[in-house]
């Protein structure tokens, strides 16, 4: 079974990932796809991931937020749901990953396209806000589906809209299953328990995490919301304290490793491929991180309690920064100062031989992160997949419980897989979603552009007779 899914996984890649040749590297079309899209939105919106980031940081501190508005969970608990689906292994396996394949100069690109990716988390958000839908017992539901399906219906063209919010969902019950989550918290955890190539350890690890995944999904989008609200803070803090003191025994370090960094993603003839080579390791890394323009986390931030979908967006664009801008670019900093890159490791084997230069014990406290890492975007991800299916098969109790028993029981595979067949997989699937999305933000854009000036506006107003009121 383990080689037709390798053989799945070379064809899917070959397809998927179909590229033209610049500058002797592979430029992969669906990557340059979504590098377009981060920039013409940066671009489109004004900078408003800069502009707009003081606003944001008013809705999540609850100022004029409003409990009776319609939907599901509040801002704060929607955007823990959405991190627990992007804060995850991407910043911790995913930038090692990166490096491995591009040199250190692949985490300048994972930063710059972290900066560009926060507008285009907006406007996705903006719109699955805008567009979710109510169900018949007056619940919410949303996503880049819906967003589709809905927002061509009010312009006249529901078939188009019917198709591209299909495709979107049919690829999403599928992608959205976590197998390189389990693949590299197994991969830890055999780090430090020496478990070696043993199926059935890796197997029963697979069920334990799947089984805990199913228990938390049965209870429904709250109890994700409970469950994540608690996990987030505490997990990125672990893992952030541990990255702080890989820094500090190497601070001074950090200056030459900025510098390399920096050197090597502008060096025509570092590693695999130069500049191109960086910018696409950097690429695929950090769209699998932040989940920019792929639309998953929209599924979270579109059952938001809010009156304006501009206001969850402002809230989503902070996501790629927490994601991708600072989480990723400690993670790289701690591999870089630590010289864990130079010891020819090539996934989460070099983060934790980064932390191994502290203490000895200290990849112990790495495998405790990338298990709630993995676990939190398991179970919001699973989230995101039932609501797909939904989209699909309608809200039948049946159906949903067997799909979700088709997605717990696909977990267990990813421990059994190599490393590159797991990320070869996840990426192809996760690219695909991107172009219906994608497509949809592109003939919306326009409507994105007004919607965040005008709750610009108001909030300038608002802010105006605060200050008179005073």
């Amino acid at each position: 079974m383990l080689d037709a899914i390798e053989q799945f996984s070379a064809s899917l890649v070959q397809v998927v990932f179909s590229s033209v040749r610049l500058g002797g590297v592979d430029i992969q079309l669906i990557v340059l796809w979504l590098a377009v899209a981060m920039v013409f939105f940066t671009f489109r919106l004004g900078f408003l991931n800069v502009r707009g980031f003081g606003a944001a940081v008013d809705i999540l501190r609850g100022r004029r937020a409003d409990p009776s508005a319609p939907g599901e969970i509040s801002q704060q608990a929607a955007l823990a749901t959405a991190l627990s689906g992007t804060v995850g292994l991407g910043n911790i396996a995913g930038v090692a990953i990166a490096i491995s394949i591009g040199g250190p100069g692949a985490a300048f690109w994972m930063f710059v396209i972290g900066f560009f990716a926060m507008s285009l988390k907006f406007a996705e958000v903006t719109l699955a806000v805008k567009y979710r839908q109510q169900t018949a017992d007056g619940r919410y539901t949303g996503g880049p589906m819906w967003t589709l399906r809905n927002a061509f219906a009010s312009r006249g063209r529901p078939r188009i809209g019917k198709v591209l919010g299909g495709i979107y969902a049919g690829f999403a019950i599928f992608a959205f299953i976590q197998i390189i989550q389990i693949n590299q918290s197994y991969a830890q955890l055999n780090v430090i328990m020496g478990f070696g190539e043993t199926k059935w350890t890796a197997f029963a690890y697979g069920l334990i995490v799947a089984f805990a995944a199913g228990m938390v999904l049965i209870g429904g989008v709250k109890s994700i919301a409970r469950v994540t609200t608690a996990l987030v803070p505490f997990m990125g803090g672990l893992y952030v304290i541990g990255v702080l003191m890989i820094l500090a025994l190497n601070v001074r370090e950090i200056p030459g490793a900025l510098e390399l960094i920096f050197s090597e993603a502008m060096n025509p003839s570092s590693v695999q491929g130069g500049v191109l080579g960086a910018f696409v390791a950097g690429m695929r890394r950090a769209v699998y991180s932040s989940e920019a323009g792929i639309g998953s986390s929209a599924i979270a931030h579109a059952i938001a309690k809010t009156r304006s979908p501009a206001s969850e967006g402002f809230v989503a664009l902070l996501e790629p920064f927490i994601d991708t801008v600072v989480i990723c670019t400690a993670t790289a900093l701690a591999i870089v100062t630590s010289g864990a890159w130079r010891l020819g490791l090539n996934d989460i084997a070099m983060t934790s031989a980064a932390f191994e230069t502290v203490s000895v014990w200290f990849p112990y406290l790495l495998a405790v992160a990338v298990f709630l890492f993995a676990f939190s975007t398991i179970i919001a991800t699973g989230y995101y997949a039932l609501q797909a299916w939904k989209y699909l098969a309608g809200s039948s109790r049946t159906l949903s419980r067997l799909y979700m028993l088709f997605f717990c029981g696909s977990l267990p595979l990813g421990a059994l897989m190599d490393v590159s067949t797991a990320v070869n997989i996840i990426d192809s699937l996760f690219f695909l979603l991107a172009a219906p999305n994608i497509i949809g933000l592109y003939i919306f854009s326009n409507e994105i552009a007004r919607d965040a000036g005008a709750y610009l506006q108001e909030a300038r107003r608002n802010k105006a007779i605060e200050r008179n009121e005073d």
